[in-house]
């Protein structure tokens, strides 16, 4: 192994025990499911906002996003991130604080067991279609998650894949399955420090190595509609196309994924004080703003390095920042340790993202099917045993699902926040300003959203054209069509669930 190499795996070891000490040290504060799930609903402005944008930055911020700018150009990557931007700061305004207190009120403290004691539903029928929804769309979220990180070290040392990615998957379970809900929001808020930090260095060092700013812009200039909003470049021809309204809106979609993500809800319902998350969603906003910004930006960076010479093309789009790094460490033993920082990075996105699936989708099988669906007196202690066995089953799936190294995680991860964008994002917003929705309305738009993003992007986008869309954008439309429909034409809601969503609302700062 190479001087530079030994200086970056320094780096990586060393962040991979600083996230296995947080969770041996919060293993100590776990007494009950509630304190496993939501650290007691303790998390402090800070921690609540940075941990929710770094578990919702997977991946995809330090690989996807500037794989597809690298690709295409800005049209892609930029309506994306635009609509994250605005889907970011609406969730954090309009859903954060009422989740809080509506979740709260009703001492629900995973998704489904918030559906289901909103709507009173006895049968808890809601909470096992919840749950199914959760453990069908992370799984294979996770397993992109467990993916990058075979990558990253395939791609460095030339480590077998499914050595790296199974090492990378053991360090995820272990950390999260110690130290639950408050190992995996401490550390997801250290892990968004190391991804700023890794962007603004490769953002730097790669415009400076590409000739200054302006010659990245007359190379981006070059290749036809590199730098427009309204075409993209097409590699294949080496030509630009129109890239269309309706494709414009299919991207800004990805921000009503937001209103269903369980993993960035759960910050919601965990956090001290509501009124401390107006501090929140500043921090939030702005930190999504600017590391989506310089992640674009970084994909154009990438395509000026090549362009110039200094990095040879790369096959895989996705490795864009990793192969940055890897010529930042080629200027000695301080340069080689800073880029461990950055690649520590990549592992920080990757694992802040799925420590908290891992908890979402455990939480899902344990408290939302096994406890409460089939043995409802099951001990807390007895409760804890199981959310860990579970967490350790879903990962063991997930990393076998992994086992590709082919596999796209812009792709899979696309896919995945359709399914819980449309699935329940549509049920959060009515459940929480419509105090006419009905059980079975809920029930309907959650099926009919997520049956939908299956139907549409493998059945009806392959017709082409306009309706080659971005899934997420028809299926929240069906979803929430469905929820309308079916709650009008059933029964209103008892004059108890009414007195509490009028309670909730009634709160005041």
């Amino acid at each position: 192994m190479t001087q530079e190499n030994i200086c970056i795996m320094i780096s990586i070891v060393l962040y991979l025990l600083i996230v296995l000490g947080i969770g041996v040290w919060f293993s100590r504060r776990n007494k009950t499911a509630d304190d496993f799930y939501l650290g007691g609903r303790k998390l402090g402005p800070f921690v609540t906002a940075m941990s929710a944008e770094a578990s919702d930055m997977s991946s995809y911020l330090l690989m996807g996003v500037p794989g597809l700018a690298y690709l295409t150009g800005l049209a892609d990557a930029s309506w994306t991130a635009i609509g994250l931007i605005i889907g970011t700061y609406l969730n954090w305004l309009i859903v954060a604080k009422k989740l809080r207190r509506y979740s709260s009120r009703i001492g629900a403290t995973t998704i489904p067991a918030f559906f289901s004691e909103r709507f009173k539903d006895k049968s808890r029928i809601l909470s096992v279609i919840s749950a199914i929804v959760i453990i069908i769309f992370f799984v294979p979220y996770t397993a992109s998650g467990f993916a990058a990180c075979g990558k990253l070290f395939n791609s460095l040392f030339g480590t077998d894949y499914m050595v790296a990615m199974l090492i990378c998957a053991g360090v995820i379970i272990m950390y999260t399955m110690l130290g639950g809900f408050l190992a995996a929001s401490t550390s997801d808020f250290l892990q968004s420090v190391i991804m700023t930090i890794a962007l603004i260095i490769v953002l730097v060092f790669g415009v400076t190595n590409a000739g200054g700013m302006d010659q990245v812009i007359e190379n981006a200039k070059a290749i036809p509609g590199y730098l427009s909003l309204k075409d993209i470049y097409v590699p294949e021809t080496n030509s630009s196309e129109v890239y269309g309204v309706f494709r414009s809106c299919s991207m800004l979609a990805w921000g009503l994924g937001y209103f269903g993500m369980p993993h960035i809800l759960l910050r919601f319902m965990a956090v001290e004080d509501a009124k401390k998350l107006k501090l929140s969603r500043r921090v939030a906003s702005v930190w999504c703003l600017i590391s989506l910004a310089v992640a674009v930006f970084i994909g154009i960076v990438g395509m000026a390095l090549v362009k110039n010479g200094v990095m040879q093309p790369l096959q895989d789009p996705e490795r864009v920042l990793i192969e940055i790094s890897k010529l930042l460490a080629h200027n000695g033993v301080i340069a080689a340790l800073v880029a461990g920082v950055i690649l520590a990075g990549i592992l920080a996105a990757t694992m802040s993202t799925a420590d908290s699936q891992l908890l979402a989708a455990s939480s899902s099988v344990s408290q939302n099917i096994v406890k409460e669906k089939l043995f409802p007196k099951m001990s807390e202690e007895t409760t804890m045993i199981i959310a860990r066995f579970t967490l350790v089953a879903i990962a063991i799936v997930a990393a076998f699902l992994a086992r590709d190294p082919d596999s796209s995680v812009f792709g899979i991860v696309s896919f995945a926040w359709a399914g819980f964008g449309a699935a329940f994002g549509p049920v959060m917003l009515a459940s929480l300003f419509w105090k006419r929705t009905t059980k079975e309305g809920a029930l309907a738009g959650m099926i009919a959203g997520g049956a939908m993003v299956f139907i549409w992007k493998y059945g009806i986008a392959k017709l082409g054209g306009v309706l080659a869309i971005y899934e997420l954008l028809p299926a929240f439309i069906f979803g929430l069509i469905a929820i309308i429909a079916v709650s009008l034409l059933t029964k209103a809601p008892d004059e108890d669930t009414v007195a509490t969503f009028e309670e909730v609302s009634a709160m005041k700062d």
